[in-house]
């Protein structure tokens, strides 16, 4: 979308023909560069989705091996102090 016709008439009564045409060719590769930004922003912010996704999965993982690892560790602690008590209860 270029400018409008009023817009081009100012532009070229405050600069000239060829600045203001200038001007314009250079909005239109700023807006052009705008919307690669913006599509590589999206494609970018799809990349960290997939990477948290993954990052969060391995969280899970060890939270779960970290609680049975402690479940295993305290059964074997009170284990130990059962049988402790036994031997020392004689």
């Amino acid at each position: 979308m270029s400018v409008s016709q009023r817009l081009a008439v100012k532009l070229t009564e405050a600069l000239g023909p060829e600045a203001a045409e200038d001007f314009v060719t250079s909005f239109e590769a700023m807006r052009e560069d705008h919307r690669e930004l913006r599509a590589d922003f999206a494609e970018l912010k799809q990349e960290m989705r997939v990477g948290f996704a993954r990052l969060e999965t391995v969280i899970e993982k060890r939270s779960a091996d970290l609680i049975k690892w402690s479940f295993v560790f305290w059964v074997g602690a009170v284990a130990a102090i059962a049988m402790l008590a036994g031997v020392l209860g004689r």
